[in-house]
């Protein structure tokens, strides 16, 4: 048995971290792909890595933001630490408030009902029912892109101090490969996106409880 959920769906300090995501990583995103265009190759000069196929090809002027090398910086790294606080302040909140609980991963749980999940969205059974707020794949996602954020953060901080942070640089093997998984991060958020945005229109409830907060249920 579970116990009954007494809060809102979406309480407001998950609803307030929640949206501002929304300006902090398009302009992140832009302004990143500003710098990119400076070099537009992944690997240290003439020896470029074989894993990345698009080597030298230029992002559209409309994805970008900055005009030119140190503006684009100056936006990225202005704009990073607003993404790193807002990141604290909402895994502050889901440690002090007890939320983790019902949003994160946790593998004993919630890896059947994912695994159930994922057979029910590729049309293999019936859907599972779902006893919480998220079911076990939702869990699975939104823990995975936490994760994301934050090693787009730390390696972030390898490409803006890399010779003072040189045990951050060595943790992510070295300028070259911090700058590679730096974009593709970028990839796996954008994918990320991509896939919310497309569960949230097949559930629009979900986007009028991210406004309001929802109802709270009865005890």
């Amino acid at each position: 048995m579970h116990p009954p959920e007494r809060r809102r769906p979406q309480p407001w300090p998950i609803r307030l971290t929640h949206w501002a995501n929304v300006p902090l990583l398009a302009i992140l995103a832009a302004s990143g792909l500003q710098i990119l265009v400076a070099y537009p190759r992944m690997g240290p000069r003439g020896r470029p890595f074989a894993v990345y196929p698009f080597q030298d090809a230029m992002p559209p002027s409309w994805l970008r933001l900055g005009d030119w090398l140190a503006g684009a910086r100056s936006w990225h790294f202005a704009f990073g630490w607003f993404l790193a606080l807002n990141g604290v302040v909402y895994v502050l909140y889901l440690a002090l408030s007890g939320e983790w609980r019902r949003r994160l991963f946790l593998p004993r749980r919630d890896a059947r009902d994912a695994v159930a999940t994922l057979a029910y969205y590729l049309r293999l059974r019936p859907a599972p029912v779902q006893t919480g707020l998220y079911n076990g794949l939702q869990r699975l996602a939104y823990t995975a892109a936490l994760v994301l954020g934050a090693l787009s953060v730390l390696s972030g901080l390898v490409l803006y101090k890399p010779v003072q942070l040189q045990w951050l640089t060595a943790l992510f093997g070295g300028y070259d490969p911090a700058r590679f998984i730096h974009l593709l991060l970028l990839v796996l958020l954008a994918l990320f996106t991509v896939g919310h945005v497309v569960l949230v229109a097949l559930h629009p409830r979900t986007f009028g409880e991210m406004i309001t907060g929802g109802r709270k249920p009865d005890a």
